[in-house]
């Protein structure tokens, strides 16, 4: 086909695009979106026998605020992270919460260690978290990964690894609300070192989910498709 029909091809189908939203309205769209899967995955699990006890409990407050932050603003840095030109400083947004969320665990563990000592304290294996976390976040996860997808893929492994931070982070949020597993040591290990692994594995495959080659494909068959 001649370069010059091809040009006026392509420019009479073309049609105005429309600039994606401020990265904090995509990440409380993504949240407003993720909540209800929450619930209803809590709803068929049951809710914990003693969730009223722990929504007045400061520790348990403390952490979950920490991990829904940790996932809020996680989130926030991956769709800015898909924007040509975006501020480097959103990046270090999940850095404060994630180190809070980390902070409080670690201050639980001492709690629990210095009531009954280290040889006293109940720790064992909990299967059921990494499973868990990913069951509460899978919806939230293919979410944010199609909406990250709508971006430009500039850095598809940070990007990746951030949404698969939110998506965890949310997931750990959700299971808490129906999984009794909570002693300190227990959260620490096998909830947020489930959330870390998500993480490192959500940026092992960014460059298969998010890359040029899929964004061309997409436009190509969007451009057919009219």
């Amino acid at each position: 086909m001649d370069t010059e029909a091809l040009i006026k091809r392509l420019s009479e189908n073309a049609k105005p695009t429309q600039p994606l939203a401020n990265p904090w309205l995509r990440a409380l769209a993504w949240l407003a979106i993720s909540v209800p899967c929450l619930m209803a995955v809590i709803v068929l699990f049951s809710p914990r026998a003693d969730l009223g006890a722990k929504l007045i409990e400061a520790r348990f407050l403390i952490e979950q605020s920490a991990a829904l932050a940790t996932a809020f603003t996680a989130a926030i840095a991956a769709f800015a992270s898909t924007i040509p030109g975006y501020d480097k400083k959103y990046l270090i947004l999940p850095v404060v919460p994630l180190a809070a969320w980390l902070a409080t665990l670690g201050i639980g563990c001492f709690v629990d260690l210095s009531h009954s000592g280290f040889h006293l304290t109940v720790f064992h294996a909990d299967w059921f978290c990494l499973p868990g976390i990913v069951m509460v976040g899978a919806l939230p996860g293919l979410a944010i990964v199609f909406m990250l997808r709508r971006g430009a893929p500039l850095s598809p492994a940070s990007s990746t690894m951030l949404g698969g931070l939110a998506a965890a982070a949310l997931g750990d949020f959700g299971l808490r609300f129906f999984h009794p597993e909570d002693t300190g040591l227990l959260v620490l290990v096998w909830q947020f070192g489930s959330v870390f692994l998500l993480s490192v594995l959500s940026a092992w495959i960014g460059r298969h989910v998010l890359n040029w080659k899929s964004k061309i494909e997409a436009n190509k068959e969007e451009m057919l498709a009219r």
